[in-house]
């Protein structure tokens, strides 16, 4: 039975964190034996880890590293050390957590005890760097969730450890090309594989039951929206749009599922505006399919994505679905057959949306071409079976 290693920074509700908790569940019990690094043991996926993944408890300077500062302890010095150095080296956030890294975390933070066989980053940054400098194992591979140009990933820091891993896996096609364009010397070890998603598990999730926030006898459209609340998801041109939406006399209730840092600057753009009833923050849910199933729109105004796993459960629950124009958009979203795809600013965000809304009848027929259609995907699991298995992927 192979021994398996997933490093991840936690279980929070983001499209990552989703994609690796569906693997888990379609992964066969009897055949490895898989354990799980959280830098942060939390998240509200932690209930869904199958009962026969082990979560290992993280060393004490890895989380102490990677909590707010205030939780920190005796790592504060080291933390506030590490963080001025690395702002005074590199401009980008991406490029300072790198340094940061290289040149502090790093030489505080011990080996992994644990021998695998094979041992994933399920994301890049400073969990590829971990599974690199302090994680023994045959095979290392990492998953790059993102398309990693428009991401803005520290190539310089990232090139010496993508060097070393046996795999480096994208979950689109088109972020699989951007990568063996930025590194055409690692094309051959560069793999295309689809995140997991279970239409059966997400249309039975979706029938627990009808969100309270979403008033039955209300009639007013209602969008949705669902991702961590920073710039990359674009959730300031969201209100912005809104804000066109209501001048033009339109009536709706827009809703996000999700945290991050960007909350409290979107709090103060929607009272700014006046948007208090148009236009409302939920936080983070451990369910979101019934919020998917019962909204009018689904809407995503991301700046740019890897391939979203949110698109592709909104189109498994026949929700018709407004999304940004980023670079990978059409490889999800055939337009005006699955959805609308619009350019990334806030003026057509709002014209799209309006054409939804008084359109009824191409909603609807947004949502049948759907219906007759089949986005779930758990066969996929046998591409991640082989990779792990031999390193090959037929």
């Amino acid at each position: 039975m192979k021994k398996v290693l997933f490093v991840m920074q936690s279980l929070y509700n983001g499209g990552a964190e989703r994609s690796l908790i569906n693997l888990l569940n379609e992964l066969p019990e009897d055949k490895y034996k898989i354990d799980i690094l959280l830098f942060k043991r939390e998240g509200v996926f932690m209930k869904q880890v199958p009962e026969f993944v082990k979560i290992l408890d993280t060393p004490v300077a890895l989380n102490k590293l990677s909590v707010p500062l205030k939780k920190s302890g005796k790592y504060i010095p080291v933390k506030v050390v590490g963080t001025t150095i690395s702002r005074l080296a590199e401009r980008e956030k991406k490029q300072q957590e790198a340094y940061r890294w290289k040149h502090c975390y790093t030489k505080f933070i011990d080996d992994l005890d644990e021998y695998y066989d094979v041992a994933i980053a399920y994301m890049s940054g400073e969990i590829l760097y971990y599974l690199c400098d302090k994680v023994k194992a045959a095979k290392k591979y990492v998953w790059i969730h993102n398309d990693y140009r428009a991401a803005h990933h520290p190539r310089e820091y990232d090139y010496p450890y993508l060097k070393q891993v046996d795999g480096i896996v994208s979950v689109s096609e088109s972020c699989s090309d951007i990568l063996k364009e930025e590194f055409p010397e690692f094309s051959d070890k560069i793999y295309y594989i689809s995140n997991i998603n279970s239409s059966e598990v997400i249309r039975k999730r979706a029938e627990e039951f009808v969100p309270v926030e979403f008033k039955a006898e209300s009639y007013e459209p209602i969008i949705l929206s669902i991702g961590r609340l920073s710039p990359q998801k674009g959730f300031d041109i969201a209100v912005n749009a809104a804000y066109i939406m209501k001048n033009r006399g339109l009536h709706f209730t827009w809703f996000i599922i999700g945290d991050g840092p960007e909350e409290k600057n979107l709090k103060e753009a929607i009272n700014e505006y006046g948007l208090n009833e148009y236009f409302q923050l939920l936080g983070k849910k451990e369910n979101p399919y019934p919020y998917i199933k019962n909204c009018t729109i689904f809407a995503q105004t991301s700046r740019y994505e890897g391939k979203s796993m949110v698109l592709d459960e909104a189109k498994i629950l026949c929700r018709p679905i407004l999304t940004t124009a980023y670079p990978t958009a059409s490889d999800q979203i055939a337009a005006d057959k699955e959805g609308v795809i619009v350019n990334i600013c806030a003026e057509d965000i709002a014209a799209g949306l309006e054409k939804m809304i008084t359109d009824a009848s191409f909603c609807h027929e947004l949502s049948d071409y759907l219906g007759m259609r089949e986005f779930g995907n758990s066969e996929e699991v046998r591409k991640y079976m082989q990779l792990i298995d031999n390193n090959h992927i037929s």
